[in-house]
C-alpha cells in the first residue's frame, strides 16, 4: 500500500477538532477530479463531500487521535484517491441514497501518514482507511473516509 504523507498537523487539538475549520479546508477540493491509478477511475469532490466528511455519523463518533488523524488526512485527499486500491461495489440498501448513489457504491483502501514530534525526533503514524465514493450515472464522486485505523506497527 503506498502512503500519502500529510506534511504538517494545521489541526493540532485532539480533543475539540475545528470540524467547520476542517470543513472550510476541504471546500477546495470541490469540481476537482482525481484518478485511481490502479483501476482508471475518475472520482469526482462534489459540494456536498466536505459537509460528509465533517458531520458524518462516522465523524462524529471519532475522538482523540483518530479524529486528528482524520481532520488532516484531508490534506492529502488527492493523493490518497490516486493511490486507493481493492475497489469492492457494494449495492445501495439505504433509501436516503437512493438518488444520489443510484449506482451504488465502491470502498477503497487507502493509507495515509501523518508527522508526531516524539519528544524531538520527528516520526510518521501510519493509518490504513476506507474511501467510501458513491456511483451516480456512472459518474463517482468521493463521499467519506472512514474506518481510519492507526497502523500497531512501529511509526515510519
Amino acid at each position: 500500500m503506498t502512503y500519502a504523507n500529510v506534511s504538517q498537523i494545521i489541526f493540532k487539538n485532539k480533543q475539540n477538532i475545528p470540524w467547520n475549520e476542517v470543513e472550510q479546508y476541504l471546500k477546495k477540493y470541490i469540481g476537482k477530479s482525481f484518478v485511481v491509478k490502479e483501476y482508471g477511475d475518475v472520482i469526482h469532490i462534489a459540494g456536498e463531500f466536505p459537509d460528509e466528511f465533517t458531520e458524518s455519523q462516522y465523524t462524529k463518533k471519532l475522538r482523540g487521535g483518530l479524529a486528528k488523524a482524520k481532520a488532516n488526512s484531508g490534506q492529502v485527499i488527492g493523493e490518497m484517491i490516486e493511490n486507493a486500491q481493492n475497489r469492492r461495489w457494494i449495492e445501495n440498501k439505504d433509501e436516503k441514497h437512493k438518488k444520489e448513489a443510484s449506482g451504488g457504491w465502491y470502498r477503497y483502501d487507502v493509507a495515509f501518514t501523518i508527522p508526531i514530534d516524539d519528544a524531538g525526533t520527528m516520526r510518521r503514524n501510519a493509518y490504513q482507511a476506507t474511501a467510501v465514493v458513491r456511483i451516480k450515472k456512472d459518474k463517482l464522486y468521493l463521499y467519506d473516509i472512514i474506518n481510519i485505523k492507526k497502523e500497531a506497527s512501529t511509526p515510519l
